[in-house]
């Protein structure tokens, strides 16, 4: 299955336990590997809920002649995110800790390939669709037991096989919603972290979909002749925070009309590149802020035919500072991401 399970040895890796204090990380639910599919299925029926799952590559944003950095992502998550304080403000209990994709030997292959070869760049872009069957496999049996992924780490590429896999698991096409100044709606030229959502509406998994804080100038024409022809819309950044043609909530507003139109089950993307000075796959420092970004995930959350979430491109070593700055603002940022989906869909 190429899946690197988490049990006690892993969990401990990350957590740092104090007297009188319980950290989330000590009431989060671990699988029985022996048997996962049924283990999901007990621990869905037991009140679990949400499924914790990593992808650490960077494979994709190079294959999109990128750069590196969103393997280290969920490594950063995981420090902070298990030793956030468990109380009455957080279900931790309904939270399975299933572990990460292994991509340790994807991630090797490609050390040695130079993009600007082009045999080595379609080796990478190879990479990447191999890796693709190994996410959608994992996204499908954690969508069949009725439990709702939450993904973090690697690149936009992502989105392909969790999309893939839930369509399958829930055997409809989805609608998603990407904050993201990239679309990622680039041609069909070999699997990276640029065409997502283009494959995922060639191949028929993906119906509806929003880009929402798309910037005007970082998406070619092709990709927005793309867009155009699927009938998919769109609101800029520059429309709501250049022209405040939109507030960001009217945004999400008509973001939410569209997407309860299509009656599909709804997953959430967010680039971690859509948050100013944030350590990513690509930098901005005219983007939203991170309350901002919980603000979305909250009110996207909030629909009843939510059914995952995904947060890519978290780069900690893209960071001016350094790579333990880096790990520290990415980790913060993608827990307080992951907790507000949490506590907004545990209250439903």
């Amino acid at each position: 299955m190429h899946l690197i399970a988490a049990d006690s040895h892993y969990l401990a890796t990350y957590l740092k336990p104090r007297l009188g204090e319980t950290k989330i990380g000590q009431r989060l639910r671990l699988p029985d590997t022996t048997d996962l599919s049924g283990s999901l299925g007990e621990l869905k029926r037991n009140g679990a809920k949400f499924v914790l799952l990593g992808i650490p590559e960077d494979i994709g944003p190079r294959a999109n002649l990128g750069r590196g950095g969103a393997d280290l992502g969920w490594d950063a998550f995981l420090n902070n995110f298990v030793n956030l304080q468990h109380n009455q403000f957080i279900a931790s209990e309904q939270l399975i800790l299933l572990g990460h994709v292994q991509c340790d030997d994807f991630q090797r292959k490609s050390d040695s390939l130079n993009v600007s070869n082009c045999a080595d760049l379609a080796c990478l872009r190879e990479l990447v669709e191999q890796l693709d069957r190994r996410v959608s496999h994992i996204i499908e049996l954690i969508g069949a037991s009725g439990l709702i992924p939450i993904v973090i780490g690697g690149g936009h590429n992502n989105s392909l096989p969790i999309l893939q896999g839930m369509a399958k698991a829930l055997e409809q096409p989805l609608a998603a919603i990407n904050l993201d100044p990239h679309s990622d709606f680039r041609a069909l030229e070999g699997r990276h972290s640029g065409n997502g959502f283009r494959y995922a509406a060639d191949q028929g998994v993906l119906s509806h979909y929003f880009c929402l804080g798309m910037h005007q100038l970082k998406n070619s024409a092709q990709s927005l002749q793309g867009l155009q022809g699927y009938g998919f819309p769109t609101i800029t950044v520059q429309q709501i925070i250049h022209t405040r043609e939109f507030s960001l909530c009217q945004a999400i507003d008509k973001a939410i009309d569209y997407l309860n139109a299509s009656q599909r089950p709804l997953g959430i993307e967010l680039d971690l590149d859509s948050i100013s000075y944030m350590p990513a796959s690509a930098y901005t420092n005219a983007g939203f802020s991170i309350s901002d970004a919980q603000y979305y995930v909250h009110r996207i959350a909030e629909l009843e035919r939510c059914c995952y979430l995904h947060l890519a491109e978290g780069a900690p070593n893209q960071h001016p500072a350094g790579i333990t700055a880096g790990s520290s603002d990415i980790g913060n940022a993608l827990a307080n991401l992951v907790c507000c989906f949490i506590q907004t869909r545990a209250e439903l």
